[in-house]
This record gives structure tokens, sequence and C-alpha cells, in this order.
């Protein structure tokens, strides 16, 4: 018997009538690129917020979490992002440096994911990076941490009406 919340999920809409084409074969060579091309076009479809993504850790014991970040940048060290170093993902990357970030934009039906180990950037890009935050009112934060994901795969699926899902995998 299916129950009426099962069916409420099911009669749920997906993706959008009008995706954009995704061809792999002329995509750049570099990921970081594509991404900031993919990164535009959510911008122009008009996505909330398209810098976040859902960050993925687990502890020492591999006990998954996730959370939502907000990217900071994309440098020759990797994805960046920050926290706390007191923070529960701050504790659990201090424990298991791996980590995956997963990027959305259903209004696109497209998401990137990418995956890696997870590197501390130094205390003087920590510093700047707490204090360029919107509400920053001059006071240090001795706690927060500039962090690098460093790829080892990076993932672009691009959404089908079809259902035949583009998947372009890139691993170092």
């Amino acid at each position: 018997m299916i129950s009426d919340f099962r069916a409420q999920l099911r009669a749920l809409p997906d993706f959008p009538d009008d995706m954009p084409s995704f061809d792999p074969q002329t995509a750049p060579g570099d990921p970081a690129k594509l991404f900031r091309s993919w990164l535009a076009d959510a911008l122009a479809a008009g996505v909330r917020q398209p810098h976040a993504f859902s960050l993925a850790t687990a502890d020492a014991a591999g006990h998954p979490s996730a959370r939502m970040l907000i990217l900071k940048d994309i440098i020759d060290d990797g994805w960046q992002f920050a926290t706390a170093r007191t923070s529960r993902k701050g504790g659990e990357l201090a424990e298991n440096p791996n980590a995956a970030m997963n990027f959305y934009w259903p209004e696109l039906g497209r998401q990137v994911r990418v995956a890696g180990g997870v590197v501390l950037l130094s205390a003087q890009a920590s510093a700047a990076d707490w204090q360029a935050r919107p509400a920053a009112d001059g006071s240090p934060n001795p706690n927060w941490q500039l962090y690098a994901l460093q790829p080892r795969e990076i993932e672009f699926w691009q959404a089908r009406a079809d259902r035949h899902h583009i998947r372009h995998r890139l691993a170092r």
C-alpha cells in the first residue's frame, strides 16, 4: 500500500522543462573554468545563493554529517571554505581530513560534486577571511579557519528530460 506521503512526494515536480544542454566533449579541460561558467549560468537564471554547497564530512569512525556552507574561492590550493575549528565540522576535519562538496542548481537541473582531501590554510589567510565577512566588526576570531578542499574527483551533472542525465567526471 502506497502512503499518502509517498504519493505526495512522487507527485512533486522535478526538473524544469527548459534545461541547458551540456556536451562534455566541448567542456573546458580546467574544471574550475567549467564551474565558473556554470556558476555564471546559475546567477543569470536567478538562482539564490548559487555559491552555497552542502559539505559532507565524517568523523574518525566514519559517521557522516553534512551542512550548508558558502564557497569562498577556487585557487591553486583548492576550493576554499571556512568554519570555526571548534565546530562539529572543524572537529571532523581534524579527525578525518576528507570531504565532499555538492552544489545544486535546480533551476538548471545541474549539480557539481567535488571530493578530496582538506588542508588548513594559514592563520593570516583565515584572519583575512574573518575580517572580510559582511558582519566583521574588527575583532579577531582565533578559532576561524580557512580550509581548501583539494579535489581528487569532480563531477558535473546535467539533468535531461528523458532521464538520460549527463555525468562529466574528472579524476586526478
